[in-house]
């Protein structure tokens, strides 16, 4: 199901010209010469319910899908595109994840709020080591707000918690 809403927000994105990249794209371009598996997986409620008490993000749904990225048989890389509504229009934002659990890249996708809204990538290089136990990611503490576009940087910003907590839930614990 999400899956499919990811390929329908991204036909649409792309009918609208504010697509910029389909995640596949986007993670060949980050980790070049790498192989890109996708799996979906569904979160039991117990799963759900710690995804949710470990970032302070509500999760609409309990389906989602992981890109992991290889390179020589090894895992270099988990990715997640997340689609979220920022004021009334959705983004599709792609978080990167190294085997260790911190933020390594995170990218805007798709973004159908005005332009002057979308932020700009040095403000998403601060999430770049964010790891979930490590570091607090919190808006205007430890991220800056982005001056006219808060909601964008809120919404980036909170989904950051959810994305590592998803990380640490299905990958994180198998370590």
């Amino acid at each position: 199901m999400l899956r499919l809403a990811c390929v329908l927000f991204l036909f649409i994105a792309f009918s609208y010209g504010k697509e910029f990249k389909r995640p596949e794209q986007a993670l060949s371009q980050i980790y070049p010469g790498s192989q890109i598996e996708v799996r979906n997986i569904v979160l039991t409620k117990e799963q759900q319910e710690q995804v949710q008490k470990l970032s302070g993000v509500k999760m609409d749904t309990r389906l989602t899908s992981w890109y992991i990225v290889k390179r020589g048989g090894q895992v270099i890389a988990y990715g997640y595109a997340d689609i979220h509504r920022v004021r009334t229009h959705p983004e599709l934002v792609l978080y990167t994840i190294t085997p260790e659990g911190k933020i390594d890249v995170v990218e805007v996708l798709a973004f159908y709020e005005p332009l002057e809204y979308m932020p700009e990538d040095q403000w998403l290089r601060l999430f770049a080591g964010k790891h979930l136990q490590k570091d607090p990611i919190r808006l205007r503490k430890d991220i800056p707000n982005i001056t006219g576009a808060t909601l964008t940087a809120r919404a980036i910003t909170d989904n950051a918690r959810k994305v590592l907590a998803l990380w640490q839930i299905l990958f994180g614990e198998r370590r």
